[in-house]
């Protein structure tokens, strides 16, 4: 007993049996993916949440104003572009401003033809690049043109006739504005301008109103003196019919010697 009862006694100092890990069977998975049912899809499809439209398209609102942020994107490439706009509004004469909707390659191949046989170019130019180049030049009147897609006419010559003619087969390209010989122009100056006649037209036109006036002045003047010259010739020949002795009326010259 005192062997059993002695302090070394495992039951005294709180022996624990040992951990024994069990290893249990596994199961088979059977849980499988099964395709959702009809009526069910249906709901879903239903219930789905859809977002309310803007009022307001965003086309429609003003553009924002670049950020700082906005302005570091700057790098080669778009002051390549930046430089490229640059040369076309100082290179050409006529700049239009078309509003450019999405058209069938083979028609844009088709409009750029007839266009380049009347030395008309067509351009497309982002208004991210434009707009900043616009807003630091002379033509920033044009500004509020470019707010969506467009795309710019430009030539050397004045051909403002012949880009009307081609635009009216095109209603996916609409005008918006030019600036021919820097005058800025809306679509009806545009049509006004167009019906206007040629250069030499309109300079023969001014040479004739000029010469008309010194014309009627001159013959104003030259009035007086032939009318004093033929009452003088008049005169003179009765003088002559005096002096041959025909009895006719009494001359002027006559009558102040009887008085």
């Amino acid at each position: 007993m005192a062997a059993l009862s002695g302090g070394g006694a495992p039951w005294r100092r709180g022996w624990l049996p040992a951990l024994q890990l069990v290893r249990r069977g596994s199961k088979a998975v059977t849980r499988h993916w099964k395709a959702m049912h009809f009526q069910r899809q249906k709901l879903m499809a239903v219930t789905e949440y859809v977002a309310p439209r803007p009022a307001i398209p965003p086309c429609c609102l003003p553009p924002k104003k670049e950020t700082p942020e906005e302005v570091n994107f700057d790098n080669g490439y778009v002051r390549l572009l930046r430089r490229q706009v640059e040369e076309v509004f100082r290179d050409n004469r006529m700049i239009a401003v078309c509003h450019y909707n999405a058209m069938p390659d083979e028609d844009m191949v088709l409009m750029r033809y007839y266009l380049r046989k009347h030395n008309i170019a067509v351009k497309f130019v982002l208004n991210e690049i434009a707009r900043p180049v616009l807003s630091q030049s002379k033509y920033k009147n044009l500004l509020p043109l470019f707010v969506a897609r467009n795309i710019l006419l430009v030539s050397p010559e004045l051909k403002a006739k012949e880009m009307l003619r081609v635009l009216k087969g095109v209603p996916q390209v609409s005008l918006l504005g030019a600036c021919i010989d820097n005058t800025i122009l809306s679509r009806q100056g545009v049509e006004n301008f167009a019906k206007l006649p040629s250069l030499e037209a309109s300079q023969g036109q001014t040479v004739g109103a000029l010469a008309l006036l010194p014309s009627q002045t001159s013959s104003l003047l030259q009035r007086g003196s032939a009318h004093l010259l033929a009452l003088l010739d008049q005169h003179i020949h009765r003088l002559r019919a005096g002096e041959s002795g025909s009895p006719t009326e009494p001359t002027p010259a006559q009558d102040v010697g009887a008085h």
